[in-house]
């Protein structure tokens, strides 16, 4: 019940509850969306499998900073320090048996972009992560609001035929 209840962030996204799940969700979509037609491109170095796991991760921590979350499994971690947030959401993975790869835990620390970070003389956002961060960033910036009741990625997300 807890995830149902929380928000996709305290003002800038899917604030309303249970907007952490649709925001999830609309990554997801995204990427389903989007993997095809940029593989159909070029060949991504990653799958959509790898893309939806780190979108489902991504924002983990969200339900905890609201007080959804089981308080002994955020024990040890400050959740209003980005790096803690990352670890936090690694040792989630971890401990539910998930197995991730570098350009996972890459992608997982990257997909809300460089920030301070960014460096013009090294390259830190690996492919897995800036199409994680393409999926978040449309879902957070462009599609922020609430949906309109009808609004569903059913229709829009089936395979279209000939």
């Amino acid at each position: 019940m807890a995830l149902r209840s929380a928000a996709g962030a305290s003002h800038n996204h899917q604030v309303w509850p249970g907007g952490y799940l649709d925001h999830i969700a609309e990554t997801m979509n995204l990427a389903i969306m989007l993997h095809p037609i940029l593989t159909a491109l070029r060949v991504l170095p990653f799958s959509l499998s790898d893309a939806l796991l780190v979108l489902y991760l991504h924002d983990l921590e969200k339900p905890w900073r609201q007080g959804f979350g089981s308080p002994e499994l955020a024990v040890g971690f400050d959740l209003d320090v980005a790096e803690q947030r990352h670890a936090f959401r690694l040792h989630l993975a971890e401990r539910s048996g998930l197995l991730l790869d570098d350009a996972h835990v890459n992608a997982l620390d990257f997909v809300e972009g460089e920030g301070p970070r960014y460096s013009p003389e090294e390259r830190l956002m690996q492919p897995l992560a800036a199409f994680c961060h393409v999926c978040d960033t449309l879902s957070a910036r462009l599609w922020f609001d609430h949906p309109e009741v009808a609004d569903t990625w059913g229709a829009r997300c089936a395979p279209q035929s000939e």
